[in-house]
């Protein structure tokens, strides 16, 4: 859970903000369930040798036991072996089960308003409201409802100190409301680059030039011409999912099924865009199914991004959206015409930053990345009992290190004072949100991607941020960071 403190603004200057620390913390004495079992297989066995006789018993059964002790406390890649198993073993039986292969089936014909999209991802259903004409993406497994929001906004960088504290406490105030609604599953904030096709410069020279045969005139046109499809703009959406278990009766009462459930989202986009127009957030439109299928395309396939900006009626259907060939490996993805690599920020800055920490990530040029910020709302009751077990371990933690003379460190002691202030901010009617941040990096070879890749680890260390490749899950980590459907890792 990562939460943020912050000192009261004064003379409307931009005030630095502290997130909380990832907890590390275990069962008990920071050890997880996984390093206590292993643990209890190694000393039982180490037990049942001494008690057997002792001497050659105990080298007989040291595989055992020493197996158990390394695996327990020996790291590897910022986590104890034993957690690598249930990734190795989940990567080697899809491994087995050829399930790291993905080649659509183009003759084969598709269940209607299915999704082509590869994985556990093919069970997702279009649906396109009556009312509002945006199309809203079912997963009847995890049963949500999600819907994608187009957002113009400027450059905050750019603004004065006081108009993005401003802005600040303004979103904020989105994220309020999305935590008091109880019916959202998830918000996804999404920032991509994308490769200019020319049309907004054409648009321009077209509504705003003088073409009077000048030689200005024409060297200007020129210029638009060779230099728009070689820019790089940057595009935002905002997805709202709607919980459909914990809105269950609110879908009953509007008429049940997949109906009652878009009027019940419905109610959650008008009340997310009235937010949003507070905050000085433009939104520009709920998208339609075809302007999701784009996006989805366009993330499997960047090479074809610009052609499907230029030709608006090309590639409009979610039945076609998907890649046409995915191979996964270990710690990267091969889609259409790219490679992937996604990184998990796994952990945000520990000391005070202001609000835009993250530009040396977001501004970045020359990338081809999607940078997605999932925000999970906890209710009032779950946070806070959340937060009472948290105390209650920590407190616990705390005597048993001095039962056996263990010295209490600096990590601990902060992680202890952020629950203290996770509870304060509750007390005081804050909402509480998991956030989730994730990097997919795209390139067209496997040399540019590992320059890509460690250009953003370095942007993301200017950013006071860590992160960390995720391995083992990268056609997961891709859906989650690269497409706007909510989904989770």
């Amino acid at each position: 859970m990562s939460n943020v403190s912050a000192p009261q603004p004064t003379g409307g200057e931009i005030v630095p903000v502290k997130f909380s620390r990832l907890t590390r913390r275990g069962i008990l004495l920071g050890l997880t369930l996984a390093q206590l079992i292993a643990l209890a297989i190694g000393g039982a066995s180490l037990v049942l040798a001494f008690y057997a006789g002792g001497g050659i018993l105990v080298l007989y059964t040291a595989p055992i036991w020493l197996t158990a002790a390394i695996a327990t406390w020996v790291p590897a890649g910022g986590r104890p072996l034993i957690e690598w198993l249930p990734i190795v073993t989940w990567w080697l039986w899809r491994r087995s089960a050829g399930q790291l292969l993905y080649r659509r089936r183009i003759v084969a014909p598709r269940p209607e308003g299915t999704l082509a999209l590869p994985g556990d991802m093919a069970r997702l259903r279009e649906y396109t409201d009556p009312t509002t004409g945006a199309g809203m993406v079912h997963d009847p497994h995890a049963g949500t409802l999600t819907v994608v929001c187009a957002i113009a906004h400027p450059a905050f960088v750019l603004l004065d100190p006081g108009e993005q504290e401003r802005r600040v406490t303004a979103w904020g105030r989105v994220l309020a409301t999305v935590c008091r609604s109880g019916r959202v599953a998830t918000l996804q904030v999404l920032e991509r680059t994308l490769p200019d096709s020319g049309t907004g410069l054409a648009e321009w020279w077209a509504a705003h030039g003088t073409d009077d045969g000048s030689w200005a005139s024409t060297t200007y046109a020129e210029l638009i011409e060779r230099a728009g499809p070689a820019g790089e703009r940057h595009a935002t959406t905002i997805s709202l999912a709607l919980d459909m278990q914990t809105s269950a009766r609110q879908i009953r009462t509007a008429g049940g099924g997949i109906k009652g459930a878009a009027a019940v989202l419905r109610q959650e986009m008008s009340t997310l865009a009235a937010a949003l127009r507070a905050a000085d957030l433009a939104p520009t439109s709920w998208l339609p199914c075809g302007k999701i299928a784009v996006i989805l395309r366009s993330a499997y396939d960047p090479a074809i991004a610009a052609t499907l900006e230029r030709h608006g009626d090309l590639g409009q259907s979610l039945a076609t959206a998907g890649p046409l060939a995915v191979n996964e490996s270990w710690s990267r993805l091969r889609t259409d015409s790219a490679h992937h690599a996604v990184l998990w920020i796994s952990e945000w800055p520990r000391s005070l930053v202001y609000p835009g920490f993250l530009a040396p990530v977001l501004l970045s040029t020359g990338i081809q990345r999607s940078f997605s910020l999932l925000c999970t709302p906890m209710r009032s009751d779950q946070a806070a009992r959340d937060i009472r077990k948290k105390k209650t371990e920590h407190i616990s933690d705390a005597a048993q290190r001095q039962r056996i003379g263990q010295i209490e460190d600096a990590s601990q002691t902060a992680e202890f004072h952020d629950v203290l202030q996770q509870e304060a901010d509750l007390t005081a009617g804050h909402g509480v949100l998991r956030y989730t941040g994730l990097v997919a990096v795209s390139a067209t070879s496997e040399e540019d991607l590992e320059a890509a890749v460690a250009a953003i680890e370095q942007a993301a260390i200017q950013a006071s941020c860590e992160t960390r490749l995720l391995v083992g899950q990268q056609a997961q980590a891709f859906t989650a960071a690269a497409l706007p459907l909510c989904r989770r890792l």
